[in-house]
């Protein structure tokens, strides 16, 4: 099963790709790089069944919890509110389900599909942060520079570059929080340091059971911003219980029809992406037997 990060994905083709527009003059860049990640991940991957998640827009249970969750990020782009409406037109044509929920982002509701499929699992996403997800079972494919060289991480490739295992990214991301979503971690407390304490002491409840073991003025920035780590490693947890049931029978994948598949890529003029359609249509035709 393939599980892709719609938004994610489709804000790394927006700023990757330079600006695309049809002859009527529809901007089309993140849907055009998106549909070409896509027909690389069905060409690379051979997916079985396959799904794109979305965050909703309303806030979710992080900005219950902590108001300024996120707060520094600018709107969507109006031009890419219209590019996010025409990408649903595309999956509709391939028959690709689109799972989202009120109140969890599409990291959440991957997640608790990829508990839920139980067999073997590649997500894919520019999101590093669902790194916590890779298991025996789980893996993640995720591109090196906007959408270029992806990269396929499973337990091993993941702990040769962070020198700890997927499961306690988490507590990685409780002690030097994140930028990006804006939540805080322990000031003072950098990568090195996070790394160091979990790899000696294995999670952020321990570390906090052995202060007087760790140096004082680590000790003490990590007294002083207990509750600052507490909220972080709340805010950057995936839940993997959101209530979203899967449906093995609607996510199979290659049951499009091609044809209308055809239609949409010549009103969105994917010229050079409609010409890679019939080698993997036969690809799905023979996979289709299979299942």
């Amino acid at each position: 099963m393939v599980l892709i990060d719609g938004h994610a994905l489709l804000h790394r083709a927006y700023h990757a790709i330079p600006p695309l527009t049809t002859k009527k003059g529809e901007l089309i860049n993140a849907v055009f790089g998106f549909t070409n990640m896509l027909l690389r991940v069905v060409s690379d991957l051979k997916p079985s069944h396959l799904i794109v998640c979305f965050d909703r827009p309303v806030p979710t249970f992080r900005h219950k919890e902590y108001p300024q969750y996120q707060a520094q990020r600018p709107a969507m782009p109006k031009e890419l509110v219209a590019q996010t409406e025409r990408l649903r037109e595309v999956l509709k044509a391939f028959k690709i389900p689109i799972y989202e929920m009120d109140g969890y982002e599409a990291d959440d509701v991957i997640g608790s599909l990829a508990k839920q499929a139980g067999g073997e699992v590649v997500i894919v996403t520019g999101d590093r942060d669902i790194f916590q997800l890779i298991t025996d079972k789980v893996r993640v494919y995720a591109p090196k520079k906007g959408l270029s060289e992806p990269e396929m991480f499973d337990e091993e490739k993941f702990r040769e570059n962070y020198g700890f295992n997927p499961d306690q990214l988490v507590d990685f991301k409780a002690l030097v929080g994140d930028s990006s979503d804006n939540y805080p971690g322990v000031s003072g407390i950098g990568p090195k340091t996070a790394t160091e304490l979990i790899q000696k002491y294995g999670s952020l409840a321990k570390i906090y059971k052995n202060l007087e073991k760790i140096s004082p003025k680590v000790a003490e920035k990590l007294k002083k911003d207990k509750r600052r780590a507490k909220l972080s490693f709340k805010l950057a947890k995936i839940e993997t219980e959101t209530p979203v049931n899967l449906d093995l029978k609607k996510c199979k994948f290659g049951m499009y029809d091609l044809t209308k598949v055809r239609e949409i890529f010549k009103k969105l003029e994917f010229k050079s992406l409609a010409k890679r359609l019939p080698e993997i249509e036969e690809k799905k035709e023979e996979q289709m037997k299979l299942i």
